[in-house]
């Protein structure tokens, strides 16, 4: 026995000596996995016979301890088939399919005294997922990660849609070209914003999104980010290899792992066709069920708030001009009023009254709290309490008023960046939100982190946004994040994060514009990693009619407006303008009012990164349908199926349009709103304008006027 033991072990020895080989359970991807000469891990892989990407070395560069890059032999192999279908609580789809194949491979480092780790690849339909994983062992406890040393070495010169490398900001204007191209753009790509550290010149973020020569779409991203720091890629642009770049922390370390352990999923998406990248959830997929027993109190919202006002200059977050304030020392009661502090109680009643009437969730207030006159900048540590009012807003009157019109009041927590200070409040200011009815919180994170040198994206601000959230949930509140880290999927594992902001969103409008192709690229770069707080629903586009002194514009139609509550996916939507300037509108925002926020069902029907989207989604729980379509700065004319519609039945399409002659730059207030009936054999071809787009509603409505309406 003892003999046929050993021959098993060397043949064994011998199958696991060549290349591991996996297939995607439809046979489309193929990866193999094997060791170079000198025990360096390397993968590669192919969707269709097309390369993606070509052998690429894997490890992590140690501080500490003997580094885990080479010297490795293949110890054991496991291969396994996964296949569920699970709901999430909130989502783009009722029921999500969960099917993959996975090697597991366990590598070990003879000269270190048998060191091992494992590396787990799962291979889906859409693309893969790995991971490095560090089991506790005698001798591999703790360790610092100098890099992470992972690469993605692509098969040509792709086109890429990218944002500047940089470990405190995502606020950027995506650029789009070759990725040779990158050295040549980066200087015209860093932007200035309240917080950056762009490191380097080809330095790129993700979710990176790339068209091949060949016509594969590949987003490259990474799933469930806990404990570790964020990965960013830096391009070796004579090779057109990508590598892991992760963000360090003050003293310039990667990370700190306590075995057992695992890095977050490296992810790489591809398709032949652009709408199976927006289709994807293979990120989602890579993230664990949610962690919450009770869920019943996370649910989508659809909201108002006292925001855009004082984003475009109209208004103020603070109570006075005062230029200095000190928390506990400061007598709000003796100072002069501004007279433009937008988070009275009489004001904030009449966006109640607005929420109210129009059948919305909730009404956030920006500034209501003490400390906003010398916010930023300062790099104050004890800037905000999350608890005190400003003199003119009655917290409990407020409460009361709200709950009367059955309305929610939302919560903003902004930090200064202060993160130790709001750790230090977190309990209180949750424990306010509750005894004053609010149950949601839109949190921030404006400016250069304290304690001073730490970055928005290392391992210790990742922790913190985690510990936040799950602080929340304790206290049964949602949570909407922004200037975060962008989202990896841990929405499905922590379902109270509703949303981030994360990117570039609509306050930029006010800051000078978006470019028109903006939400054209978000859902396949952003939104791959989880919804976005974009507050779109801006219907006046000049921002000077608000602000004189302020000539930014808006680069979209209103129409255009309307259809991003569809192409970009979020359970928190905002109708973002002023409840005035949407009662001259009460026909467009109509559409606001019906769109829903989740979704049974989602159907990707045309788009192309850069160019168009056009998206069909069922409302949850209803016989409804709502589509968007958006274009970037060119007019174009899309084409949209119904034939997801149940066969045999015929519904009213209520039909929002750009006007015959509307533009985002000159005529973006042009529209026009039909209805016809449609069915699942109907195709509607409906023309968009520059910067323009197309919302539809579709519902069962049998009278005897929908009767006489026009077929399509």
């Amino acid at each position: 026995m003892r003999k046929l033991f050993l021959t098993l072990s060397l043949v064994a020895c011998c199958l696991l000596a060549h290349a591991q080989m996996l297939q995607s359970p439809d046979k489309h991807f193929k990866l193999q996995f094997k060791l170079s000469g000198q025990g360096v891990p390397t993968y590669q892989l192919t969707y269709k016979n097309i390369p993606v990407i070509k052998p690429s070395t894997m490890g992590i560069e140690t501080k500490d301890v003997a580094s885990m890059l080479d010297g490795f032999t293949i110890t054991d192999t496991q291969t396994s088939t996964f296949d569920e279908s699970w709901s999430p609580v909130l989502g783009e789809q009722k029921n999500i399919r969960n099917h993959y194949n996975e090697l597991l491979v366990t590598l070990t480092q003879k000269e270190q005294k048998d060191r091992y780790i494992k590396v787990r690849f799962r291979l889906f339909n859409d693309g893969l997922g790995f991971r490095y994983e560090f089991p506790a062992q005698q001798n591999l406890n703790y360790f610092i990660i100098k890099e992470e040393k992972t690469q993605f070495a692509l098969h040509g010169d792709h086109k890429a849609f990218w944002l500047p490398g940089d470990y405190d900001t995502q606020e950027y204007s995506t650029m789009t070209t070759n990725l040779s191209e990158v050295r040549g753009k980066m200087k015209e790509a860093v932007t200035p914003n309240a917080s950056q550290k762009p490191f380097s010149p080809t330095g790129l973020q993700t979710p990176l999104m790339m068209k091949s020569k060949d016509g594969l779409y590949i987003n490259i991203h990474e799933a469930a980010l806990v404990d570790y720091s964020t990965m960013h890629l830096n391009l070796d642009d004579k090779n057109m290899i990508l590598e892991s770049f992760l963000t360090p922390d003050a003293v310039g370390d990667k990370g700190y792992m306590q075995t057992p352990h695992h890095s977050p999923w490296r992810t790489i998406i591809v398709s032949d066709k652009a709408t199976d990248i927006l289709a994807s959830k293979l990120v989602l997929n890579l993230n664990e069920p949610t962690k919450f027993k009770d869920v019943s109190w996370i649910k989508p919202i659809k909201y108002v708030g006292v925001w855009w006002e004082m984003i475009t200059g109209k208004s103020t977050w603070a109570y006075t001009d005062v230029e200095s304030i000190q928390l506990g020392v400061t007598d709000y009661t003796k100072l002069k009023p501004n007279g433009k502090h937008a988070a009275n109680t009489a004001h904030v009643k009449e966006y109640i009254d607005f929420a109210a009437e129009h059948k919305l969730d909730a009404v956030l207030v920006e500034g209501w709290n003490v400390g906003w006159e010398d916010w930023f900048g300062k790099t104050k540590d004890y800037v905000f309490d999350f608890v005190t009012p400003y003199p003119d807003f009655d917290v409990k009157e407020l409460h009361r008023y709200a709950a009367s019109k059955g309305i929610k009041m939302m919560m903003h927590h902004e930090t200064s960046s202060s993160v130790r200070n709001y750790e230090r409040h977190l309990d209180t200011a949750y424990k306010f939100m509750v005894e004053h009815g609010y149950n949601s919180v839109k949190n921030g994170y404006v400016g250069n982190i304290i304690p001073r040198g730490e970055y928005h994206y290392g391992q210790w601000l990742n922790n913190h946004y985690l510990y936040a959230i799950t602080k929340a949930a304790d206290y049964k509140i949602m949570v909407n994040a922004h200037e975060a880290v962008r989202p990896t999927g841990l929405n499905r594992t922590y379902p109270n994060l509703l949303a981030n902001e994360s990117a570039r969103g609509t306050e930029y409008e006010s800051f000078g514009g978006n470019n028109a192709d903006h939400t054209t690229i978000l859902p396949f770069t952003r939104l791959v990693g989880g919804p976005m707080d974009y507050t779109p629903g801006i219907f006046q586009t000049k921002i000077s009619a608000y602000n004189p002194d302020n000539d930014s514009f808006v680069h979209t139609t209103l129409v255009k407006q309307l259809a991003l509550y569809v192409t970009m996916y979020s359970p928190l939507q905002m109708a973002a303008d002023l409840p005035e300037t949407y009662n001259k509108h009460l026909d467009a925002f109509q559409f606001i009012k019906d769109v829903a926020v989740d979704w049974d069902d989602s159907y990707m029907l045309e788009a192309e990164p850069g160019d168009y989207i056009t998206i069909a989604r069922k409302a949850k729980g209803k016989n409804e349908w709502y589509i968007g379509a958006i274009t970037d700065e060119h007019a174009r004319t899309a084409t949209i199926k119904f034939d997801y519609l149940p066969k045999g039945k015929t519904y009213v399409a209520t039909i929002y349009a750009d006007g015959k002659a509307a533009s985002y730059d000159k005529n973006p207030q042009s529209y026009a709103i039909s209805k016809v009936l449609v069915n699942s054999k109907s195709v509607l071809k409906q023309a968009l304008a520059s910067g323009g787009g197309a919302a539809i509603s579709i519902k069962e409505e049998v009278s005897a006027e929908t009767k006489k309406l026009k077929k399509i």
